[in-house]
């Protein structure tokens, strides 16, 4: 497994005007991330580094960044919105490692792994003071909207902790995924048109878009678990399965009531024991639950696309359009 995971989703190439300014603006991104979580204190410094050293896809400020081409992409509040949604991310990814007890993040130990879950969970709170602080420059309407991303964030976890009840689990997952993942990537967007002074229209447009691109993106990384060497989700395959965390995989194979699947059934039951990850993913790489997943991924890139059909023709629409393309080849 690669020590910083890759992804298939870059930077679009549709025009090199646009693929440079995204580019910059990554790059002051990327920047402004490592100013941002420096601290004058060893342990926190170390912490609140660890997950960002790793690497990682840097898909939200690339939804904000490739958003604000529908305006004026130099506008002062966008990068700095940038910065807000990845810390957001960042910080979520911690307090998920302690709810998952995960000892891997992006190839390298997680923090909980490596310094306790206390350590973990503070170092998220952190880093969500930091979005914070970086928000309250943008003014009112910015916190308003983080906020409430937030609380899907939190309503999202807390939906996923306590399972599906009498809901049907495939429909209850992806509502989860609708707040755990869906809303922040549609904030990231959102940002980026408003803060660069695009038409409301087409902040609107692109705000739909972002919920349908995040929860496709998320349902090709539980496709990828599966189907992939580690290599591009930075996870060892099979770690959901280990963590007994519900992916779409899972569930579709889950409802079969196939005598032949029986097996699989049992090994889903609960946590997949470290013995038979193996098994449990090579009777999941044979199962019809794959293709149906990757059906799932490419059935919420196309809503996804048909929100961006909205928008003018232009190199920012035919970017935004690439990377429905892209999230659907990081599953084939």
């Amino acid at each position: 497994m690669e020590d910083t995971p890759t992804t298939t989703i870059g930077v679009p190439d549709v025009d090199d005007v646009l693929s440079e300014r995204v580019r910059t603006g990554l790059a002051e991104v990327e920047s402004g991330l490592a100013e941002a979580v420096a601290v004058d204190d060893g342990l926190l410094d170390s912490t609140s580094r660890h997950l960002l050293d790793a690497g990682g896809k840097r898909f939200r400020p690339l939804m904000v960044l490739l958003a604000a081409q529908l305006g004026n992409a130099a506008a002062p509040g966008v990068v700095p919105s940038a910065l807000v949604v990845e810390l957001t991310h960042l910080a979520t990814l911690y307090h998920d490692d302690v709810m998952d007890e995960a000892d891997v993040r992006r190839g390298v130990a997680s923090a909980n792994a490596e310094w306790g879950n206390t350590v973990a969970i503070l170092t998220g709170d952190y880093l969500f003071a930091r979005a914070s602080e970086l928000v309250a420059d943008l003014g009112p309407e910015a916190v308003r909207l983080q906020s409430s991303t937030f609380a899907r964030l939190v309503r999202g976890q807390i939906r996923e902790t306590i399972g599906p009840g009498d809901e049907d689990p495939v429909e209850h997952y992806l509502d989860v995924l609708a707040d755990k993942t869906g809303s922040l990537i549609s904030t990231s967007a959102r940002f980026g048109a408003w803060l660069a002074g695009a038409e409301q229209d087409q902040v609107e447009i692109v705000t739909r878009f972002g919920e349908a691109i995040g929860i496709a993106f998320q349902l090709a990384d539980d496709v990828i678990d599966v189907a992939s060497d580690g290599s591009q989700s930075g996870k060892t395959p099979g770690t959901d399965l280990r963590e007994g965390v519900p992916t779409l995989p899972s569930l579709y194979a889950r409802r079969s009531l196939a005598p032949a699947d029986a097996r699989l059934r049992e090994l889903l039951a609960g946590p997949v024991a470290d013995a038979d990850v193996e098994e449990t993913l090579a009777l999941l790489r044979e199962h019809p639950a794959l293709d149906e997943s990757r059906r799932e991924v490419r059935r919420w890139a196309d809503l996804a696309r048909e929100e961006l059909l909205g928008l003018p023709n232009s190199p920012a629409r035919q970017a935004l359009l690439e990377i429905c393309d892209s999230v659907v080849t990081r599953t084939s």
